[in-house]
């Protein structure tokens, strides 16, 4: 029974998953994601039900558009398949169970989908735009006003002084990027990406952040010494996609760190 549960887990992961790569595509172009139809970005056909079947579809039409025939980029596979296995193992980590689930177990389940919803946004905007969206760090937000409500009610860490002292920052940094805003008419980068990380610390605590802040450090490191190899002679520095290495690692260094506690 165990099995069958893991799997619709991963089938709804999935399904997240084909709803990320629709919401990374229209939020930077300030499109709606909810009500607006599904449509092919080349030709602009609406797309119909078999059309929009994680995983499934893109195998049977092969990476091309039903339509115009325009190849699909695989990030949209790729996330579908990332997103389910990432509910499964959210779900293998709060040990949710077909014969022994309680509320306790399903809100935690419920609120650690939507945080990696959150990671998930920043990290698919990031990649392909190199910018976190405030409007994702808004949803990020009230993740952690409800995931701080489950903690006072069923937490046995919760600590008020801790809460209040970070949610203080970030209304001091969010006054900043206020500031930031009329004075170069843009968000700034390098304070959204702090913002972002003191998402993750109320949600994951202190420790899994700074290991997360490390293992970045360490991949920026290494894309910049490829970079230089690769392009020695060309004056080509591309910036790199901070906020997405965070998020992934964030990700990685929660289910590691579970599995290691475990």
């Amino acid at each position: 029974m165990n099995i069958i549960l893991y799997i619709i887990i991963f089938i709804m992961g999935s399904v997240f998953g084909s709803f990320l790569t629709l919401a990374t595509y229209r939020i930077p172009l300030n499109e709606d994601i909810t009500h607006k139809h599904s449509y092919c970005p080349k030709c602009n056909h609406k797309l119909g039900f078999l059309d929009m079947i994680p995983i499934l579809s893109y195998l049977c039409i092969r990476g091309r558009c039903r339509y115009c025939k325009a190849k699909i980029s695989p990030r949209y596979f790729i996330i579908e398949i990332l997103c389910g296995l990432s509910f499964v193992l959210l779900a293998l980590t709060v040990e949710i169970n077909v014969f022994e689930i309680n509320i306790n177990v399903i809100l935690n389940f419920i609120l650690g989908a939507l945080y990696i919803v959150f990671l998930f946004l920043i990290a698919g905007i990031d990649i392909e735009h190199h910018y976190i969206d405030k409007r994702v760090l808004v949803y990020g937000i009230a993740v952690i006003f409800f995931y701080l409500i489950y903690e006072f009610i069923y937490g046995t860490y919760f600590n008020i002084n801790r809460v209040v002292i970070y949610f203080i920052i970030i209304m001091i940094v969010l006054i900043l990027n206020t500031y930031e805003i009329k004075k170069k008419g843009k968000d700034s980068y390098a304070i959204n990406i702090i913002l972002l990380c003191l998402i993750m610390t109320l949600f994951t605590y202190e420790w899994v952040t700074i290991i997360s802040i490390i293992m970045t450090l360490f991949i920026v490191a290494f894309a910049e010494i490829l970079n230089s190899i690769v392009n020695k002679n060309k004056n080509n520095n591309p910036k790199q996609p901070i906020a997405f290495y965070l998020c992934i690692a964030n990700c990685i260094t929660i289910f590691l760190t579970n599995v290691i506690l475990i």
